[in-house]
């Protein structure tokens, strides 16, 4: 049955459109027409109408990292949990990492997660696999038969490819096979046991610290290699300003490649940490406040191109240790967006560039047809309210863990519809 939505601002950036007007889906579930020229009456007179009151929709958001429990850690989240947080925070496509038990590094587990992801998750799934076999960054997997069998990339998801040698024949494999390389970027050496980042806060604390060098160094490797072999290449996070000057200089040498950042280190500094909050402790860990400003200012500049949740479920138990004990991560799908227009509200960000970040950048980076509004493309919308106010409160976000960062922070905006290939699949 068509649905016609009405009374709605639409933001799409991949069409620069941001006007009032009506959205028309056709019964297949894709955008028949769209925008201030598409009229009610345009719509079949059988059509579903839902007034939007003048909410905002965009397309459904890409998040390119967040982990799903399964198979293996079911206990922290599974596909069907994790789809209700995305759509509750409007995200209609995630792309999985591997770092599952077992890891996803062979052609069983690729047909065994997306067999799963298919019967149980209600959003679109991506999943990646491991650069390397056993995520040990010693052998490469076999990426041309992981490819094939659906695998939208390769990352060794919170590891970096340490061995120079085998990232350069990663690279060049790589590019023949066209596949995309998701690289953390954090030299194991300078990193080993810190959990936070090196500088005041690390000294008050007692902690280990990690300089931002350890960051820069991988990054200056490898868009080093990738001169020589230009493959599809993304960074997954930078959390520091030496990495963007890094960026700044190869992107005006003419090195092609994307840069991602966790919406925790545009949101967060050390200071947050306070005395041992281990739900801040995340990697790439939270920087200083000058750090946190120079990524917004990155992403003005188009030096960073996706903002991603890094949701990393984590069960209680393995967060209520001392801070160097405590797991590393916190979950963040479903306040992705809200905490996105945090930097709209605070005049740091526009409305145009925040959405782009998380809907048609991170689709062209993946090659994946979503992220957009366009006629003909399937209907993943999400609808919010710029304005409405609320507070994040663990206990009533749909994850099956409750690891937030941000637990009590008061928030602007929130998601009140999600449709997916045209059918209402969340309503607040």
């Amino acid at each position: 049955m068509e649905k016609i939505l009405t009374n709605v601002r639409i933001i799409d950036p991949s069409q620069k459109i941001d006007e009032i007007g009506n959205i028309i889906i056709d019964e297949k579930g894709k955008i028949k027409s769209i925008g201030k020229k598409t009229k009610p009456s345009d719509a079949s007179k059988t059509a579903e109408k839902i007034d939007l009151q003048g909410n905002i929709a965009i397309p459904g958001i890409v998040d390119m990292k967040a982990f799903v429990g399964e198979p293996g850690f079911e206990y922290k989240e599974n596909f069907r949990t994790l789809s209700q947080a995305a759509l509750a925070g409007g995200v209609t496509s995630i792309v999985t990492m591997p770092n599952t038990k077992p890891v996803i590094d062979n052609v069983s587990m690729v047909d065994f997660i997306i067999r799963r992801g298919r019967d149980k998750a209600k959003v679109n799934l991506y999943p990646c696999a491991a650069i390397t076999r056993q995520l040990e960054g010693q052998q490469m997997s076999e990426f041309g038969l992981l490819k094939e069998r659906g695998i939208i990339g390769f990352s060794d998801v919170n590891k970096t490819i340490q061995n120079t040698e085998l990232m350069s024949r990663i690279m060049n494999y790589a590019s023949d096979l066209d596949t995309l390389i998701m690289q953390h970027a954090e030299d194991y050496e300078l990193a080993k046991n810190s959990c936070i980042n090196e500088g005041e806060v690390a000294t008050r604390l007692g902690l280990q610290g990690v300089s931002d060098i350890a960051e820069r160094i991988i990054i200056e490797r490898d868009l080093s290699l990738l001169s020589e072999f230009p493959c599809r290449y993304h960074i997954n996070q930078i959390s520091s300003n030496n990495s963007l000057k890094v960026i700044e200089k190869n992107k005006s040498n003419g090195i092609r490649f994307s840069t991602g950042v966790s919406i925790n280190n545009l949101s967060l500094n050390e200071n947050d940490i306070g005395e041992f909050r281990t739900f801040l402790k995340l990697s790439p860990p939270l920087r200083t406040e000058d750090d946190r400003l120079s990524l917004i200012d990155g992403i003005k500049k188009d030096l960073i191109d996706v903002i991603v949740s890094d949701h990393t479920p984590e069960d209680e138990e393995s967060k209520r240790l001392p801070f160097a004990q405590a797991a590393t991560g916190s979950i963040g799908i479903e306040t992705l967006l809200p905490l996105s227009l945090e930097l709209y509200h605070n005049k740091s960000l526009t409305l145009e560039k925040i959405i782009k970040c998380l809907t048609i950048n991170p689709a062209k980076i993946l090659k994946i047809n979503k992220g957009t509004l366009k006629k003909g493309s399937d209907a993943d919308i999400c609808i919010f309210d710029l304005e409405k106010p609320w507070i994040v409160k663990a206990e009533e976000l749909k994850s099956k863990s409750k690891n937030t960062a941000i637990e009590n922070r008061k928030l602007q905006g929130k998601v009140k519809m999600t449709f997916l290939n045209g059918e209402l699949v969340y309503l607040n």
